[in-house]
């Protein structure tokens, strides 16, 4: 098979993959995914043997609740509306063998803080924080095609362990919860303290494994085609951290797959520059059912689908690349616990949960290439 038809093809079976089965930022649980480089596509891994830093720094603020693709904006009518506000930065250092192959290591760093009505009894908003570092990933990357031999672009895959290193079971003060609470005295002015929402953990408390793919195609003149792809496999059904739901089948979190994928053209504004723009799609979210072990347990499944704008700058040994993501489509998909308690239901009601989204996601990385190299 032709290199670019088959670089060409694996996007589109990347895509359709993702969107088919799986199912976003904000109250949808997803973590840091720093891909193989979290750039749109880099010169790092071409340069031979040597140590490659990356960093990148992810913000979000979610709010707008959603009900499968249907928004509820009585929420935010009534005041009731849940807030996530989240900052991610993720460092990696890659070491390159070759120039054709390498290992990656990423450990995330989260500041999360949500303010809410529900979660304090109602009465008074108040919010809740988690601080620390995430759950590690360590990658091994190779290129399909030695990067000497291709021209018109190439094709990296990644596989990978994901480790439990952050805090799966973090808490905070919740202010009139628990039977013995009361708020706001001398003798107890905090609240109920216990572990916060899930979407707001640090880590998920499960050994998982990733499978990584990254690149870019050359099409016409100084136009190409990029994409990143991400799944990660988590077998293990729950992690015994405690939710306060009342339903029995929601009493503990799940530890669930997650995913991303995205994929667009770049356009090369100047060679000797080394300025890039860029604009594509990108989907991510978390599925109704693991691909592998049981999906017991609480969790919010759902996707979010963005248009990603975009720039990009290599230069030397530097590559910097910033992107906006907007979202256009959002689903609160119906998770296991949703079906499960519709069938238990007695009037025949639907049980469908919602979660809150995020309108736009802040993505900047920066990539150095250490040593000698340029």
């Amino acid at each position: 098979m032709h290199f670019r038809s088959f670089l060409l093809g694996s996007l589109i079976v990347c895509l359709t993959l993702c969107t088919d089965r799986l199912t976003a930022q904000g109250c949808v649980a997803i973590r840091s995914f720093t891909a193989c480089n979290p750039n749109a596509f880099s010169n790092g891994n071409v340069l031979g043997r040597g140590w490659m830093l990356s960093t990148n720094y992810r913000y979000f603020e979610s709010y707008k609740h959603f009900s499968g693709t249907e928004e509820n904006e009585a929420r935010q009518e009534q005041h009731t509306s849940v807030f996530n506000w989240t900052n991610q930065v993720n460092l990696g250092l890659t070491y390159n063998l070759n120039k054709q192959e390498g290992f990656t290591v990423v450990l995330p760093y989260t500041y999360n803080t949500r303010s809410s009505l529900y979660e304090h009894g109602g009465k008074a908003r108040y919010q809740t924080r988690s601080a620390g570092i995430g759950d590690m990933r360590l990658t091994y990357n190779r290129w399909l095609w030695h990067p000497d031999s291709v021209s018109t672009g190439n094709l990296q895959v990644g596989v990978g362990l994901k480790l439990p290193t952050g805090d799966f079971n973090a808490k905070d003060f919740f202010y009139n919860e628990g039977t013995d609470t009361v708020p706001n005295t001398a003798t107890n002015p905090w609240g109920q303290y216990q572990p916060v929402d899930q979407s707001i953990q640090l880590g998920d408390g499960g050994l998982g494994f990733t499978l990584e793919l990254q690149g870019y195609v050359k099409l016409v003149g100084p136009v190409y085609g990029y994409m990143n792809a991400f799944y990660l496999f988590n077998p293990m059904a729950t992690n015994g951290t405690i939710t306060y739901r009342s339903r029995a089948n929601e009493q503990i979190m799940s530890v669930s797959d997650q995913y991303m994928a995205r994929a667009g053209l770049s356009f090369n504004v100047s060679k000797k520059a080394g300025f890039n723009v860029f604009c594509g799609g990108r989907i991510e979210g978390i599925p109704v059912e693991d691909l592998i072990g049981e999906s017991n347990g609480f969790r919010r499944p759902g996707y979010v689908v963005l248009v990603e704008p975009g720039l990009d700058w290599m230069h030397g040994r530097h590559d910097v690349n910033f992107s906006l993501p907007f979202a256009v489509v959002r689903n609160r998909t119906q998770s296991v616990t949703d079906k499960e308690n519709t069938a238990l239901s007695t009037t025949g009601a639907v049980v469908h949960g919602d979660a809150a989204f995020a309108d736009h996601v802040f993505n900047l990385s920066w990539s150095i290439r250490l040593g000698s190299g340029h």
